[in-house]
């Protein structure tokens, strides 16, 4: 007899208590429910394994992003993240109820929400690559955001602009620290670094480097020839991945810089092959 194999619980929300209810029919819980959206309003919320401060964070969601929850306990969320489904543990103070639709989002490294249309006044918030808000107005060189303060407007990118050459954003963010579970230009990990790149050229990627691996480009034939790299080849470990800059330099968020940073290929290879093996697969994206 064949055994279905359980959806994976990454972004597929269940427990044995509860699942989201368009598994009904996967995976057995006892209750199935629909989800509510709710939204980011803090810069930076973790997305943790466990309904408790001190449990491992995963991921993280930007400021305006979307939340779907499907259970409220104790001052924790249970839900999954609209943009790569991921699944987890949010503070619930992180979230709003009321939703706004997003019309721009952050196109540099950091900015802040400014009381006023004024660089002199204190900002309220700090904001990362990636974070996303509504623009209702405008004073000057600033812009006016939904539930009140302002953004330097030159910070700002419509949705759905987005940058050609994702490897140039990457290179913005050399010196990144090293942050595991990191999306956000605080922090990042190497997949968080490949996601918040790839969205900033308007290229949906999953959160985790296996399910990168898995769904992004195509892969280059074996055996694998290293002196046809080109910019763009994502390269694949085992647990990890970087970001061709030429053929052959990497740049990728690594623990052992600790930080964002470009390495010689053969270099970082020597060196990962001791903990990871050897390089799994290079995809190549699809040109644009």
């Amino acid at each position: 007899m064949t055994v279905n194999a359980r959806p994976d619980h990454r972004v597929n929300l269940y427990r044995d208590d509860i699942a989201a209810a368009h598994l009904r029919g996967e995976v057995e819980a006892q209750r199935y429910v629909d989800g509510e959206d709710m939204q980011v309003q803090v810069p930076v919320a973790p997305v943790l394994r466990g309904p408790q401060g001190s449990a491992p964070m995963e991921t993280q969601l930007l400021f305006g992003e979307i939340f779907r929850v499907y259970e409220e306990k104790d001052g924790w969320a249970f839900g999954q993240s609209a943009l790569d489904d991921y699944v987890g543990y949010v503070d619930v103070a992180a979230l709003a109820p009321r939703l706004y639709r997003a019309t721009h989002t952050i196109a540099a490294l950091r900015t802040f929400i400014f009381p006023k249309a004024d660089l002199k006044t204190r900002p309220a918030l700090p904001l990362g690559l990636n974070a996303k808000v509504r623009i209702t107005g405008a004073e000057g060189d600033y812009s006016e955001i939904e539930r009140g303060g302002f953004i330097f407007t030159a910070h700002l990118a419509p949705v759905g602009a987005h940058v050609r050459d994702f490897v140039s954003v990457a290179e913005e963010l050399r010196g990144t620290p090293y942050l595991w579970g990191g999306r956000d230009s605080l922090g990042l990990d190497c997949s968080g670094l490949v996601q918040a790149t790839l969205e900033r050229a308007g290229i949906s990627s999953l959160r985790d480097t296996d399910m990168q691996e898995a769904t992004l480009g195509e892969a280059l034939p074996e055996p694998i020839d290293f002196t046809t790299l080109k910019r763009g080849d994502l390269v694949f470990w085992k647990g990890h991945v970087g970001i061709m800059i030429d053929g052959e330099h990497l740049i990728h968020a690594n623990a052992f810089h600790m930080r964002v940073e470009v390495e010689r290929l053969d270099i970082a290879m020597g060196r990962i092959s001791r903990s990871a093996g050897h390089v799994t697969c290079i995809k190549r994206l699809p040109k644009r």
